[in-house]
């Protein structure tokens, strides 16, 4: 039997629940269990992909090509494991599920109503999740973590509020635990526990009674006993269930945290974790994990030498819009050893219309690129910031800082080049520019141009490598010079296929490519100390022991070439792809498992997905 855990948060939203619930079942993991997580949002929207990033941060992508809330990168993260879509669930696919069942007449003509039927549905697709196998053993998990987004008390909560109230029953108690994660604010050197207090209160009200109180605190103070002894008298919980989760020097610390809190050995008492059958190959891949994990965690204490990358972005204003570049930046650097300093350039500012309009914000972004150890840009929609993002590229490939672009820095840096050395002043992407004369990056024929949601080439997909240039090429030897890697994509456009001949003859080679050839997917200079793009999203697919291919050579390069050289000898012998053997097939045979919609003549016009 399958057991439960549900993360949920009171006071304010974004208090960390999603790190809280990683950092438990990676705490589980390191047990010996087998762990998957669900992320339920309780907005209306069927999936992240039409919000912009600054609504909720990053849409992160999974294999199947679900566009997701950024906490399931938090979990894939962590624990290691391969998500799906139905991992996320939201209003909108609770709904729809409902409503397509009463048009097909499945409630028998009945009155369809919040509960039981909206409730129901829920609890059956939070139980049929939970046994779907997400990591390398093709085995049942034993402990789903489940976190309910927002807060308690929120209008559209309340019917997986309601929900979970009648789970608990379903799964009975020894299989259902319950974290409340609250805030526990510092007024003038004083906890106060008023907050935690009324939340509870509220939750107790609907029905459902924490197992753990997790308090939240924003600062380096951590909970003290006195406030742990109130919140346990007026919660209605021993001491012992009383959590402090205070600011630590990186969440890769919170695990370890709870750990020391002994949420493990209160887990094991109240879910009866001992009637699980654990074999003791599980048991001793997991005290290896603890290992690993308290290394890195060591080691990233002891960091002293610097790598300084500049992030040129559309969204910076909003930092948890490049959560996963951020991250896979951080395993990188973890594994060269080096202190991670990110300096965020907004991509506008870096444009002649800001030297006019804002002087001094233009000469300190260009401050921060020409210092930069190496220019990182990233993926985006839209318009606006794009010159700025050339001119960076520009500035990388002329003076050999070393240069990563992903997705729309991928088509940027084709675009730079094009203008650049082949001369062609008003080269540009015919999404930027619909009615561009030469177009470099045009819309991608067989995706949807009337719908939005799930209408990209999405999910996981094989890139080929040119065996033209194995000898060189920095990105397959990354890959640990296999012949394909595998990595998650998102986009609508690619380089114009037209254009590729002459842009590879003038000395930009395009290293990887589809299975078919047709898709550039990885850019590479040869006589560069590092200047790479990739097509694809390879950040969503790093992990803090196992990171990211380009990002790990592109800290690497930007630390010094005898670090990148030392990389990419440790990638050779001992690179391993983060994904499940069973979804590292052919493009054809993913292309049926993912949400792309492939149409035969698309028609109308397309809309920037966000600017």
């Amino acid at each position: 039997m399958t057991k439960y855990i549900l993360v949920s948060g009171g006071v304010v939203s974004g208090i960390g629940k999603g790190v809280i619930a990683s950092s438990t079942g990676l705490l589980l993991k390191t047990a010996g269990l087998k762990v998957t997580a669900i992320k339920i949002d309780p907005y209306m929207n069927i999936d992240a992909g039409t919000m912009r990033p600054t609504e909720h941060g990053e849409v992160y992508v999974l294999n199947d090509g679900g566009e997701v809330d950024l906490d399931l990168g938090n979990y894939e993260r962590y624990l290691d494991v391969t998500l799906s879509k139905d991992n996320n669930i939201t209003t909108g696919k609770i709904y729809r599920e409902v409503i397509e069942k009463e048009r097909r007449g499945e409630y028998l003509g009945k009155t369809v109503q919040i509960v039981p039927h909206v409730t129901n549905a829920i609890q059956d697709w939070i139980e049929r999740v939970s046994k779907i196998p997400v990591d390398e053993s093709g085995e049942e998990p034993d402990i789903c973590i489940v976190e309910l987004g927002g807060t308690v008390g929120d209008i559209e909560s309340a019917p997986f509020i309601e929900a979970m109230r009648q789970f608990q029953f379903r799964v009975g108690h020894d299989n259902f635990a319950l974290i409340h994660v609250s805030l526990v604010p510092d007024m003038h050197g004083e906890q106060k526990t008023k907050p935690t207090q009324t939340t509870v209160h509220a939750l107790r009200g609907l029905g459902l009674l924490p197992d753990l109180i997790a308090c939240r605190l924003l600062g380096r103070q951590p909970l003290e006993s006195s406030t742990k002894d109130k919140i346990s008298m007026f919660c209605h919980v021993a001491s012992e269930q009383v959590i402090g989760v205070h600011d630590v020097s990186s969440v890769y610390h919170v695990p370890l945290l709870l750990q020391s809190q002994r949420i493990i050995e209160y887990l094991r008492k109240r879910l009866n974790l001992a009637s699980l059958n654990i074999t003791e190959e599980w048991v001793s891949k997991g005290l290896s994990l603890e290992m690993k994990w308290r290394a890195v965690t060591k080691g990233q204490e002891r960091l002293f030498d610097e790598v300084k990358i500049v992030l040129v972005g559309k969204y910076t204003d909003l930092k948890d819009s490049y959560m996963s570049v951020i991250k896979a930046l951080e395993h990188s650097a973890f594994r060269v050893r080096r202190k991670l300093i990110i300096q965020w350039v907004e991509s506008s500012d870096l444009e002649p219309s800001t030297q006019e309009s804002d002087p001094a914000k233009y000469h300190d972004a260009w401050r921060a690129v020409v210092g930069a150890g190496g220019i990182l840009v990233p993926g985006g929609f839209g318009k606006r910031g794009t010159e700025g993002m050339i001119l960076a590229i520009k500035w990388a490939r002329e003076q050999k800082v070393p240069f990563l672009g992903i997705c729309l820095g991928f088509q940027m840096a084709v675009i730079e080049w094009a203008r650049s050395v082949l001369n062609i002043p008003d080269a540009h992407s015919a999404e930027l520019v619909p009615d561009t004369q030469n177009a470099f990056v045009i819309f991608m024929p067989e995706i949807s141009r009337t719908h939005m949601g799930g209408t990209m080439r999405l999910g996981l997909r094989p890139t080929v490598f040119d065996r033209e240039f194995e000898t060189w090429s920095k990105a397959r030897k990354l890959y640990g010079g296999n012949e394909k890697m595998w990595e998650r994509h998102r986009h609508r456009y690619e380089v114009n296929p037209e254009q590729v001949q002459r842009l590879q003859e003038s000395g930009l080679t395009f290293v990887g490519k589809d299975e078919k050839g047709e898709r550039m997917q990885i850019l590479e200079l040869k006589d560069h100390p590092f200047f790479m793009g990739l097509q694809a999203h390879p950040e969503l697919c790093s992990r803090p022991l196992n990171p990211s291919p380009p990002f790990l050579g592109f800290i690497a390069a930007s630390s010094g070439q005898s670090d990148l050289e030392e990389q990419i000898q440790v990638q050779l012998k001992s690179f391993r792809p983060p994904h499940p053997e069973h979804s590292m097939v052919s493009e054809e045979a993913l292309r049926t498992s993912t949400q792309e919609h492939p149409i035969a003549n698309g028609v109308g016009t397309m809309t920037p997905l966000t600017d």
